[in-house]
């Protein structure tokens, strides 16, 4: 049988985030040093605003659309390259012609990450 829900003020919603390792001893030991349960801490730091936030800069219009095609172009790039991996263990292609392709697809890597850090 389910216990009977409290009707009150008490937390209700969940809030839930992720950590790296390094990060998640770092948190679990500034709650011990506060002599704080995780959830409590993390309230207490939140709802009290003793927290600093550092705004990132918001992407302009064409960097998101970059964004978006280079997210697509990118699914495509990891397609090619699997294709490649797989034919040249399979003995299909040869090693000139992979090393060739995988040349091509890091050249265009690379001009898709310049190209987005002079979108602006």
């Amino acid at each position: 049988m389910a216990r009977p829900r409290k009707h009150g003020d008490g937390p209700s919603k969940p809030v839930s985030f992720r950590l790296s390792e390094a990060d998640f001893l770092a948190y679990q030991a500034k709650c011990a040093e506060a002599g704080l349960t995780p959830s409590d801490f993390f309230r207490e730091c939140v709802l009290t605003n003793r927290t600093q936030i550092v705004a990132r800069p918001k992407a302009s219009a064409d960097t998101r659309r970059l964004l978006y095609l280079f997210n697509k172009t990118s699914n495509n790039l990891n397609q090619l390259a699997h294709r490649a991996n797989a034919d040249h263990l399979a003995g299909t292609l040869s090693e000139s012609t992979y090393e060739g392709i995988l040349y091509n697809l890091e050249q265009i890597a690379r001009y898709l990450k310049a190209a987005i850090h002079h979108a602006d």
